[in-house]
């Protein structure tokens, strides 16, 4: 069993050197696992004689392609952490993050050298070499070169593999650091519950900064399949989408609700065949069930998988959707069972266990648990409890209760639970019910002080034609599925909610609009 995430490619291109590991259709470029090996190769040499040793932090801003993926793997089989970013964002955020967790090196897009270089004024950055595809290895505060320990033959699972960077409450990113060990947990699981084959063909949709990237790139990689790449613009636009699915012949497809959301809507998948197609994976929000209804009718085939996790966890729970889903059903599905390696409970706000049936915070504890958040130890400590017998369980957020038969029901958010007139609201129960409406396509619900009714809630909704519900009519249809407590104060109804880099719905921009 490999023992870290570098070892995956070696095995695999000992055993499949001529397989494509990876295939970016859009460009019409695509890799074979001995080149793959070679080419992660030639930047590791790089790395090690540019001074990289075990542990480092090597950054990551280009946008998704085959060299970036040979960079990942460089990066690794170095025995350094790579520290992906979002290619989009402002050039400040991403020069943050890279001296938050002073980064010895990064491999950078030719087009985002200047822009980096303008945010980062306190640093000397320098062109160190120029590698393929237009990528450039610069200087952070790289140490002069010398003699370096051999490559990852050597490398501990419990060395440093990745830090993802998620939004903080305090609006400064926060970095989740990943061990080797702790990626495998998920990717053995992902192995053993997914069975993939050599002839297996994975979307690649989620930016390598998402958690999601994760299985995207080692699940297949693991077993000798190919990793397809989907660019960003691509990824968004549904009448492409559609038939480059078809046509990359993708048997396993991973990505959030909302990008199947738009697919279905959009994209007229029945007038598209998708023979290939065998799983169809979703995570990172809820999935309305009226949309899975609608997508599941057009895509018969495919074994259908809810899976839960922060990024602090990889996934933790799955839940396999069932084939037929009635049509009076408007919960949505369960995020079911923990995966094979860590252990859950439901626990009250002093760490107690509660009974079934009865709402708490959903504690998980196992392989695939972070190691912690980068240089943040007191927001470690916060995140974590520890029972009687020492060990740690990280504190998810999420309020769940646990079912006789379908594992965890999801009920909201903690953060996103207010009292209103005395009774606690779930902003996530607000917006399950207006999904309910024939004309609703997206809900978002945030809530904001009040001094007349103590919070004031507004409902954010895009519709699905151009007619637009009253006020009056709207109040009524929440009134007949919500408590009068929960109904909304305003509904706004947007052209689009805006989203995040992660094709989350971006509820901080849409309270900074209200």
């Amino acid at each position: 069993m490999s023992r870290t995430l570098g070892q995956l490619l070696r095995n695999s291109a000992e055993s499949h050197p001529h397989r494509i590991a990876v295939d970016d259709p859009e460009r019409d470029h695509r890799i074979t696992y001995s080149e793959l090996e070679q080419r992660a190769g030639r930047l590791r040499d790089l790395l090690l004689h540019y001074g990289t040793r075990p542990g480092d932090r090597i950054g990551l801003c280009a946008p998704k392609s085959v060299g970036s993926v040979c960079a990942i793997f460089g990066i690794l089989t170095a025995r350094a952490a790579y520290v992906p970013v979002d290619a989009g964002a402002p050039p400040s955020r991403n020069a943050g993050i890279f001296d938050d967790c002073t980064i010895r090196m990064a491999v950078v897009a030719g087009q985002l050298l200047e822009g980096l270089k303008d945010a980062w004024p306190d640093q000397s950055i320098s062109v160190l070499e120029h590698l393929e595809e237009d990528l450039f290895l610069v200087s952070g505060v790289a140490r002069t070169a010398e003699s370096a320990p051999a490559a990852d033959e050597n490398a501990s699972p419990d060395e440093v593999a990745y830090i993802l960077y998620t939004s903080g409450s305090t609006g400064k990113p926060k970095g989740v650091v990943h061990t080797h060990r702790s990626a495998l947990s998920f990717i053995d699981w992902c192995s053993e519950v997914f069975e993939p084959v050599e002839s297996d063909r994975f979307s690649s949709h989620a930016p390598f900064h998402f958690d999601l990237s994760i299985l995207d790139i080692y699940v297949p990689l693991k077993h000798g399949a190919t990793v397809v790449l989907i660019g960003e613009e691509l990824g968004k636009q549904p009448l492409r989408l559609a038939p480059f699915i078809p046509g990359a012949r993708i048997t396993v497809w991973y990505s959030t609700p909302s990008i199947l959301r738009i697919l279905a809507d959009y994209g007229k998948l029945d007038r598209l065949q998708f023979p290939d197609l065998r799983l169809l994976l979703f995570a990172g929000e809820v999935f309305p069930v009226k949309h899975l209804r609608t997508l599941r009718k057009l895509w018969p085939r495919p074994r259908y998988f809810n899976l839960y996790g922060p990024t602090e966890t990889n996934v933790c729970t799955y839940y396999e959707i069932p084939d037929d889903i009635p049509d009076d059903r408007t919960e949505p599905f369960p995020i079911g069972f923990a995966c094979s390696g860590d252990r859950t409970m439901v626990a009250d706000d002093d760490g107690h266990e509660v009974g079934r049936g009865e709402e708490g915070e959903l504690l998980v504890s196992g392989g695939s648990v972070m190691r912690d958040y980068w240089n943040l130890p007191q927001r470690t400590e916060q995140a974590f409890f520890v029972d009687g017998d020492g060990s740690a369980w990280y504190k998810t957020g999420d309020v769940v209760r646990e079912s006789a038969d379908d594992g965890y029901v999801f009920a909201g958010r903690r953060d996103r639970m207010v009292k209103r007139r005395g009774y606690r609201v779930e902003l996530g129960e607000i917006e399950a019910a207006l999904y309910r409406h024939p004309l609703v396509t997206e809900a978002a619900v945030t809530s904001a002080p009040d001094e007349e009714n103590g919070v004031l809630i507004k409902a954010f909704l895009t519709l699905s034609n151009g007619s637009r519900p009253s006020l009056v009519e709207m109040k009524r249809f929440c009134i007949e599925h919500l408590p009068a407590y929960m109904v909304p104060d305003r509904f706004v109804f947007p052209g689009s909610l805006p989203k995040t880099s992660t094709d989350k719905i971006d509820y901080q921009r849409l309270k900074e609009s209200a």
